[in-house]
């Protein structure tokens, strides 16, 4: 359904992308941001899905500047290589890149954004920073907590799981705390990266109550 494409961002930096059209004419356009496993098969997937729902999905390859066309599995030894790519992220650079996928699918209609894992965190930042934007869904974007201060300029939603090792309940209530504003949604038993498919810690029932809201979401905020 989809193909890769190129992207030109502010800097002249030229970045890969999975690009997939709907069937009809779209209602809008999603860009979806990675985890730290890259533009994978999973990510690939959700963009597919997308665009069954009705949307252009765009996800940028946001680790191109350090590794071009990075993809990783979920297997522990692929977990600690990817978790090298965000010891020190480049939150300027992933946001200009970001920027390019929002420029690039705006023609088409209203523009969402959707990120899981480190892209959780960057669809949370683009929200309060970027331009272009109608929606932001985060799902458990570890690194929220520390933007908690900012204030997303588009409706926003965030999933986290309860039993996430890496993102404490506290975290959570931080940033409900002080993002009243933002919608945000606990999974009972849910573990980090519940929604993917691919990895040991899906939850199946997690994600069927996650997806659907999701979508609810953007379809409310994603209106020509």
């Amino acid at each position: 359904m989809g193909q890769d494409i190129k992207l030109t961002a502010s800097d002249n930096f030229q970045l890969g992308a999975y690009r997939a059209e709907p069937g009809g004419s779209p209602k809008g356009a999603v860009v979806v941001i990675q985890e730290i496993f890259g533009v994978n098969h999973h990510i690939r997937s959700v963009c597919d899905r997308l665009a069954k729902e009705g949307y252009v999905a765009i996800a940028p390859s946001i680790f191109d500047r350090t590794s071009p066309n990075f993809q990783s599995g979920y297997t522990p030894d692929e977990i600690a290589e990817a978790r090298k790519f965000v010891a020190n992220p480049d939150w300027a650079a992933m946001l200009r890149d970001t920027q390019a996928a929002i420029d690039a699918v705006k023609s088409v209609g209203p523009v969402g954004i959707i990120g899981f894992c480190l892209g959780g965190s960057v669809a949370f930042v683009a929200a309060t920073r970027l331009s272009g934007l109608k929606a932001a869904i985060g799902n458990y974007g570890g690194a929220v907590v520390r933007f908690a201060d900012e204030t997303p300029k588009v409706p926003t939603q965030l999933h986290f799981g309860e039993k996430d090792a890496g993102i404490p309940l506290t975290d959570v209530e931080t940033i409900k705390a002080k993002r009243p504003d933002v919608e945000v949604f606990v999974y009972p038993g849910a573990q980090h990266g519940f929604h993917c498919d691919e990895r040991a810690s899906y939850d199946k029932a997690s994600a069927d109550i996650a997806w659907p809201r999701s979508m609810e979401f953007f379809a409310k905020h994603l209106t020509k």
